[in-house]
């Protein structure tokens, strides 16, 4: 059976899902308004809150390419938001002491060098997936691997795959878009079921981008078993992942939604005692539609089928014509095998 550990709670077929509110850079450096994140996932409800250990110069140039999420070159932005080390130490310590776990995402070996002993699990987002020199030393501080694939082939994902199960880390592979926000035809969530067997080592879960909840909600009634999703203290605050966040009311609904999935996804087919009540004024049942004297031959056009539910069953109407009565039956009457003499 496939599982996956994050501190105390294991992330297996049979678990609700394990849902991480992803702060992402939406607290712009200030650690006030990531300790109001903090405060705002605990109560919402979610098992984790991750955020983001940048170091602009192990990580790019200064001058790359801009897509068009971002306002100003990303490094510029990094270098002006991108929370320290210290200020990563202090949101740990805080996690830790209202009971909420703390998650970050390393865009570095050096940085993951760094947070190590901060988290129980490395979360490795879609740009480094396929950077197999860092995966590969990261691998080796012997941390579970929460890996990304937006952005990826299923050969790059192979890659990946291959590299961290030889080094026998666990390993959880994110179903994900690198868009923002995605247009709902590039999101393919049949992916995950194909992940889930093309990946038979790996727990497979589901990065969102978009900004409500639908396709969460879809991930895990497809078999996703972790759900990371970007969030914001208002949605009115102007950033690169502005619009691929959803807020902490939203988060609240995420995690209801989540755990009604989860307690409805059974494959038993049984009638259940709530439904016997039901059951027994919905369904049909063989009625008399005109008074039929005793010692008459029941014809079809003598019955019908009515509530309540609790008579002869009126799937077996053909069972009853060519029986005859042994008494008089008034009508609109339930007909029972007592009123039928037996062939």
């Amino acid at each position: 059976m496939r599982q996956f550990k994050i501190n105390n709670f294991i992330v297996s077929e049979f678990s609700s899902p394990f849902i991480i509110a992803e702060a992402c850079d939406n607290h712009f450096g200030k650690i006030e308004l990531a300790i109001q994140m903090i405060d705002k996932a605990k109560k919402a409800g979610v098992h984790a809150i991750k955020f983001q250990h940048h170091l602009p110069d192990e990580e790019m140039l200064p001058k790359i390419p801009m897509s068009d999420n971002f306002s100003e070159p990303l490094y510029e932005f990094l270098k002006k938001n991108a929370l320290k080390l210290d200020q990563h130490i202090k949101l740990k310590e805080y996690c830790d002491k209202i009971g909420i776990l703390y998650l970050c995402t390393p865009f570095s070996y050096k940085a993951a060098i760094e947070i190590r002993d901060l988290v129980p699990v490395f979360k490795i987002g879609s740009g480094e997936m396929t950077d197999i020199p860092s995966l590969e030393k990261i691998s080796e501080l012997g941390k579970g691997m929460i890996i990304s694939t937006g952005m990826s082939t299923f050969e790059e994902i192979d890659r990946t795959y291959n590299l961290i199960v030889s080094k026998k880390n666990p390993l959880v592979l994110m179903n994900c878009i690198s868009e923002y926000p995605p247009i709902y035809q590039d999101l393919n969530l049949l992916v995950i079921k194909e992940m889930m067997k093309r990946y038979p080592e790996a727990m497979i879960g589901h990065s969102d981008h978009t900004g409500e909840l639908y396709s969460c909600f879809s991930a895990i009634t497809l078999g996703a078993k972790i759900i990371e999703k970007h969030v914001i203290l208002d949605k009115k605050m102007t950033g690169p992942d502005q619009e691929v966040s959803i807020d902490f009311d939203e988060l609240t609904q995420l995690v209801d939604g989540a755990k009604k999935i989860h307690l409805s996804l059974g494959s038993e087919k049984k009638v259940h005692e709530k439904e016997k009540q039901i059951r027994s004024w919905a369904f049909r049942s063989l009625v008399s539609i005109k008074k039929i004297p005793k010692n008459k031959i029941i014809e079809e056009n003598d019955i019908w089928c009515k509530r309540p539910g609790t008579g002869i069953p009126s799937y077996r109407m053909k069972e009853i014509i060519g029986l005859k009565t042994l008494k008089e039956i008034n009508e609109n009457e339930l007909i029972s095998w007592s009123d039928l003499e037996k062939k």
